[in-house]
């Protein structure tokens, strides 16, 4: 959004809002959300079109070993990324309370799977009312064996299962346990997401899919090759019934195909399909289809199979076992399922506790009463009503708040509510601002705090009579009593000194050091500022902005700059004593743009001039910060500092600071040190800017170390930003640099914030992770404030919570805007409570947990060894799983994985996040690249950390290319790229395209102006630009893809077989990792070994 254009007017309080033209505005909680059209769904398990199954030559990974992983040969970049959660097929997270999404039934009783052996385990089964249903697969190591019929074994691919060996684990290895308990030697229990099996029950009356279940059975079986067709007759979309168990359990297992060996009991073989249902595969999402292709190997009964209870024969070689991939719950598939269910419809915010659409699902939001999921998402929208019930599920209850979050342009800005003098209407008491769940009573003269309870009189100029509801006459005519966002005007009693304040000013302060003059960075800067000042954000219809600029250069010492419009040249006035900093003018270093462009812009030509002979290395830090601050207090306003420092600050000042970088300290107890500040010198300094309203942006131009854990503490403290542009060179950084700078300064910001979260009784904000200052338990303190960065609050309970009334939380930040404006901008969202785990499994959002998750984990690694913060990671996350397995599924063997509906892809998110740079860092991973990754993840939105654990992998020649919209993705896994092909990989901070050693001669002719993939220059950043078909495609698609990131990334062509291709396979989070990351089969075969030692 261009924050240049005028935003649209306020409309006049007493007309009807025009937020939604035409829409049935009904009573809070009356208005039924919107039910996604049924779509039909392609096969989940089956191979993506046009991938080939079995890797190229030379692909395959190598097994599995105990042993040292090597180390890696290329750099290793910040970091991987994470997706959505919802059910493999078309499945929300869980119906809420008042909305039912339509689907398949999931779990009728279908195909016949194989028994595990059953481990003598109490099954429990808690009173909590009717569970949710759940897909349940029985899947087999060398493939699926899903259903009744038999296909013969795929080539396994990749990394094998031989007999026991330790498995690459989350916190380096996973220890021999033989592999895991009861399984037979050389095999893993295999994961299966299937429906169930024919014949026990009518498909009437069967319950959408709420759990997925991978079972473990005895022996392995070769793989169904998956399906598509169409839906079979009477195959209807049912809701949840009450009836239905948890998911279905296993008859009896079928024989294996001759040759094959049991292990475990077998049974008689499966029943014959009925005619009605043709022997159709079943598939991942519950839809049916006709065979691809014949099955071989097919036979009736098996022979020589041992009867029960009885010793299996001798020992037959059996080949080497292993989880199929595509029978485990994919992202990829999740994700789209999830945009084809939930893309088309508005989600309309009127009803309590819905779950909003993943957040790779582009939706447009109707504001009814509640906050928009674009400022606020939670981990889980029904939250347990006591205590008790929270610690058993272990589910962390968070939100992730965004307040100044930005709106695509279809969806209109909150709307800025005066109350004149007057103020806003509070509670006496909890202070809480009026919304629309207050509750008006006598008649509209008094109102009851949906907070506190506590009961207030209404002033005579808001007061209006109610409806036959009990409603305000006028509620939808008051943003504030019919939407969940919205901005109130605040007087002076909300301001410091109750004095309105100034507009808020911006210094850029530029490092003239001999590295920054050397590598062209000060000519590049001081060029781009003359024409970027014209940019300044502005006020809503504004002609210019009313920011006043200023001017500081240093290396040993301070250069400030007289740019008053009245003189014919800048002035300089240098400041050497850095021990105790002043600022040397006042009159002329804060000006307004326009009024001194002249001397500005002299100023600018003059800098890289100056300094284009120094010989001065070393630079100060903590003073120059310290300038800015005295300036803007100086001034009496707010503002912001950009901060361009290029080196370690070794010269005598304050904040000086040593080389301590030492990778001997990594996953020992003192790697922690690795992360904190060398010094408290920068707390207190950021303490100080934060009372001022003074935030700091900090852009790095490292050749080595500069300890950005302790540089970037001011920035994160005040609410800033941190850019790092290592060895930058110009021809290669430029574009990235400029594109970040245009965007930093152009943002909208909001100064001299400070955020509270309110609570309805009940439960109550205990902790907050994000780039932010506290000085008490409850305010967020934050100099500055833009539409990227979130707070993160975790939620505990202290008394009970009640179904009916559920939970309310209300987020208000009180911010300057950049006209210098004092506003109160309230957002408002209500949550369901309930008395039974189930509910709360159903409605969590796995996005979400895992944002969070990873904060907790990156704070703590400042405390605690790393190692530590992994295993908690591990043990939180099997613990959640666990109690779903224990509480809400039906009893079944132990042999099966069983996974939440709307949880099933928290084991792959959670492996991505143990694997990142912070975690588990690769051997050219540097300190600074994880310090730099760890404060980035803290102020990260939920989009942000899902794209960032979880890369996006494009592949560029499948689609047409006349198609405009975005290839589908594919899983992030080195066994689904193709040599024939080409791919975009993007994190949100790293873009690289991928060129398999055989794509065509005139693919590459398009793309690189070249005519054979030899002539391809390897680590190129730019495409040629080119007027083909294919090359305006991709180019296309790589400006859209910048375009959604709140950072440029840097394209890097990476050749198939190329060292550069360590770097790549870096961000295919699927696979195992060099720094010793598990892969995700091996990951989830670990979970699946912790939940069961939890269970037993």
């Amino acid at each position: 959004m261009n924050v240049n254009q005028s935003a649209p007017p306020v409309p006049p309080f007493g007309q009807p809002q025009p937020v939604y033209p035409g829409y049935h505005q009904s009573s809070y909680g009356g208005q039924p959300g919107s039910t996604a059209p049924p779509t039909s769904y392609g096969a989940y398990n089956g191979p993506v079109p046009g991938y080939q199954q079995t890797p190229p030559p030379g692909v395959s990974r190598a097994p599995p070993s105990s042993e040292a992983p090597p180390a890696s040969t290329a750099q290793a970049p910040c970091g991987q990324a994470a997706y959505g959660q919802f059910g493999q097929g078309d499945v929300q997270n869980g119906p809420s309370s008042t909305v039912q999404m339509q689907r398949f039934p999931g779990s009728q009783p279908f195909g016949s799977v194989p028994l595990a052996p059953v481990v003598s385990q109490p099954a429990v089964l808690q009173p909590f009312g009717p569970p949710p249903t759940s897909a349940q697969v029985t899947g087999q190591l060398a493939g699926m064996q899903i259903s009744g019929a038999v296909a013969p074994a795929l080539p396994p691919v990749g990394l094998g299962y031989g007999p026991p060996t330790s498995l690459a684990s989350a916190s380096g290895s996973f220890p021999n346990s033989g592999l895991y308990g009861s399984y037979p030697q050389g095999q893993a229990p295999p994961l299966s997401q299937g429906q169930g099996h024919f014949g026990a029950q009518p498909p009437q009356r069967s319950a959408p899919p709420q759990a997925s279940s991978f079972t473990s059975p005895a022996s392995g079986g070769p793989r169904m090759p998956s399906m598509t067709g169409p839906l079979l007759p009477g195959q209807g979309f049912g809701g949840p019934s009450v009836s239905q168990p948890n998911h279905v359990s296993s008859p009896p297992p079928q024989a294996l195909p001759p040759g094959s060996q049991m292990t475990g009991p077998p049974g008689p073989p499966p029943p014959m399909h009925s005619s009605q249902q043709p022997g159709y595969q079943l598939q991942q999402n519950g839809s049916f289809g006709p065979a691809r292709g014949p099955q071989p190997n097919y036979g009736s009964p098996y022979p020589g199979a041992s009867t029960f209870g009885s010793q299996p024969g001798p020992p037959q070689p059996l080949p080497p076992k292993r989880l199929d991939p595509d029978a485990i719950p994919s992202p990829i598939q999740v994700i789209e399922d999830d945009r084809n269910n939930r893309g088309s419809e508005p989600f309309v915010t009127g009803v309590r506790g819905q779950v909003p659409p993943l957040v790779t699902t582009n939706f447009l939001v109707k504001d009814q009463g509640n906050a928009s999921p674009r400022y606020i998402r939670c981990t889980s929208y029904n939250i347990p009503c006591t205590s008790d019930m929270a610690k058993q599920a272990q589910v962390p209850l968070a939100a992730v708040i965004k307040p100044l979050a930005r709106l695509p342009p279809e969806e209109a800005s909150p709307y800025v509510v005066d109350h004149g003098e007057s103020g806003p209407l509070r509670c006496n008491r909890c202070k809480a601002y009026m919304c629309p769940f207050m509750q008006f009573i006598e008649g509209g003269r008094r109102f009851q705090c949906c907070f506190c309870s506590c009961i207030n009189d209404v002033p005579p100029q808001y007061f209006q009579h109610l409806d036959h509801t009990g409603k305000r006459v006028d509620a939808y005519d008051r943003p504030e009593l019919s939407l969940g966002s919205y901005e109130f005007l605040a007087t002076v009693d909300y301001c410091k000194n109750n004095k309105f304040p100034s507009p808020p000013a911006f210094i850029f302060m530029i490092d003239v050091s001999y590295n920054a003059i050397r590598s062209g960075l000060v000519r590049l800067l001081c060029e781009e500022l003359k024409s970027l000042l014209d940019f300044l954000p502005r006020e809503g219809g504004a002609e210019e902005s009313a920011i006043r600029v200023g001017f500081v250069t240093y290396n040993k010492v301070l250069h400030f700059y007289n740019v008053k419009s009245s003189l014919a040249q800048p002035q300089m006035m240098v400041v050497s004593d850095v021990a105790d900093m002043f600022v040397p003018l006042l009159d002329g270093f804060l000006v307004n743009v326009s009024e001194s462009r002249a001397v500005i812009t002299s100023l600018l030509d003059q800098i890289p001039e100056m300094f284009a002979d120094t010989r001065e290395t070393e630079t100060v830090f903590a003073p120059v910060i310290q300038a800015g601050m005295e300036a803007l207090k100086a001034a009496e306003c707010a503002g912001k500092l950009f901060l361009f420092h290029t080196s370690l600050p070794i010269a005598e000042a304050p904040g000086k600071l040593k080389n301590r970088d030492d990778r001997k300290l990594i996953n020992t107890d003192k790697e922690k040190t690795l992360f904190q500040p060398q010094t408290g010198a920068y707390q207190t300094l950021a303490k100080e800017c934060v009372a001022q309203g003074c935030c700091v942006d900090l852009f790095l131009f490292p050749n080595q170390y500069v300890d950005v854990a302790t540089l970037s503490v001011v920035p994160q403290l005040t609410g800033g930003s941190v850019y790092k542009y290592a060895c930058f060179q110009v021809e290669n950084d430029q574009e990235r640099f400029l594109s970040d700078l245009r965007r930093d300064v152009q943002k909208v910001v909001g100064f001299d914030a400070v955020m509270r979260v309110r609570t309805s009784t009940g439960i109550r904000a205990v902790d907050f992770f994000g780039a932010f200052y506290m000085s008490n338990t409850t305010d967020v303190e934050l100099a500055g404030l833009d539409g990227d960065k979130t707070v993160t609050v975790e939620f505990k309970h202290d008394d009970r919570l009640n179904e009916e009334s559920g939970a309310l939380l209300q987020c208000a930040l009180l911010y300057t805007s950049c006209a210098g404006q004092r506003r109160l901008r309230i957002h408002n969202l209500a949550l369901n409570c309930c008395t039974q785990l189930a509910d709360l499994y159903r409605n969590c959002e796995t996005d979400t947990l895992i944002n969070y998750m990873a904060k907790f984990a990156y704070r703590g690694v400042l405390n605690s060894p790393v190692k530590t913060v992994r295993d908690t990671l591990i043990t939180q996350c099997a613990q959640i799983l666990a109690c779903y397995r224990k509480n809400c599924a039906s009893p079944s063997s132990a042999g099966q994985l069983i996974l939440p509906e709307c949880m099933k892809l928290l084991p792959v998110y959670l492996n991505c996040v143990l694997k990142s740079d912070v975690l588990q860092p690769g051997a050219e991973v540097t300190t600074d690249d994880r310090a730099y990754v760890r404060q980035l993840v803290t102020s990260m939105d939920v989009a942000e950390t899902n794209v960032f654990f979880y890369p996006r992998l494009l592949p560029l020649t499948k689609s047409p290319i006349e198609s405009a919209t975005e290839p589908p993705a594919v899983r992030a896994s080195e066994e689904r790229l193709s040599n024939g092909d080409i791919y975009l990989l993007e994190n949100g901070l790293n873009l690289f395209l991928w060129v398999g050693a055989s794509v065509q001669q005139g693919v590459v002719q398009s793309l690189f102006s070249v005519s054979s993939f030899s002539q391809i220059t390897s680590g190129l950043s730019v495409l040629p630009v080119l007027d083909n078909p294919l090359s305006k495609k991709v180019r296309g698609l790589i400006d859209s893809l910048r375009a959604q990131r709140s950072r440029y990334m840097k394209l890097i062509v990476v050749k198939q077989e190329d060292k550069l291709e360590m770097l790549f396979k870096h961000f295919l989070v699927e696979d195992k990792s060099l720094s010793g990351g598990a892969s995700y089969v091996d990951f989830l075969c670990h979970m699946h070994k912790e939940i069961r030692q939890l269970l037993s």
